[in-house]
């Protein structure tokens, strides 16, 4: 069963999270940490803040997935990119997509000896869980992810929302990530600011 912790991404939660990866390495092993989660969830920000907090400033390696999915249907194919390409062999590396032409991209490699952050949905899986020194779920409400996610990447994003939600569902019933995770962060809501009030000097109904 997964830790289940309670918390906004800062600076204390990536250095509880640091704590626990150094705690699971075996001896001099390399950390493997694993950051899944649903779309708008917090991935990316937190995989950043994990890297630029690294224990001694690295060496550390960062692999986002959106540089690995192989277009819009692609969730699945990445997570398999991840049991099979990245965390295994002599040479790990993967195949970059080229999101503006829809064509594969570069051949990018990493160094199997240094620690890596791998963060995406998908990441997680029964296969990839087994290579991991720390795996973690991050859990947010639906609606704020949404909010999030297309503030984020506008209108690029938004008639692609319920095609990559159902590649999310898939990936959750066949490999369900959140119980195979070492730690569940529950992230709460964060009340969005209201605008300022402007006074207006136009008539108002009420006068």
């Amino acid at each position: 069963m997964p830790e289940e912790w309670s918390a906004v991404v800062d600076d204390a939660l990536v250095g509880a999270l640091l704590r626990r990866a150094e705690e699971s390495r075996v001896g001099a092993d390399r950390v493997v940490l694993l950051v899944d989660g649903r779309s708008g969830s917090g991935k990316t920000t937190l995989a950043r803040r994990l890297v630029a907090a690294w224990p001694g400033a690295g060496p550390v390696q960062l692999v986002h997935l959106d540089d690995v999915y192989p277009g819009w249907h692609g969730l699945a194919a990445a997570s398999r990119v991840v049991e099979e390409s990245l965390l295994v062999g002599r040479e790990p590396g993967w195949t970059t997509w080229d999101w503006d032409a829809d064509v594969p991209g570069e051949r990018r490699t990493l160094d199997p000896a240094v620690s890596v952050v791998v963060e995406g949905a998908g990441s997680l899986t029964r296969a990839s869980s087994g290579l991991a020194t720390l795996s973690v779920w991050l859990e947010l409400d639906a609606g704020e992810r949404r909010r999030r996610a297309l503030a984020r990447d506008g209108a690029a994003y938004e008639p692609w929302w319920e095609v990559w939600a159902g590649q999310e569902e898939a990936h959750l019933a066949a490999e369900r990530p959140r119980a195979l995770a070492d730690v569940v962060v529950r992230v709460p809501v964060t009340p969005v600011p209201a605008p300022p009030t402007v006074p207006s000097s136009s008539p108002s109904p009420s006068r």
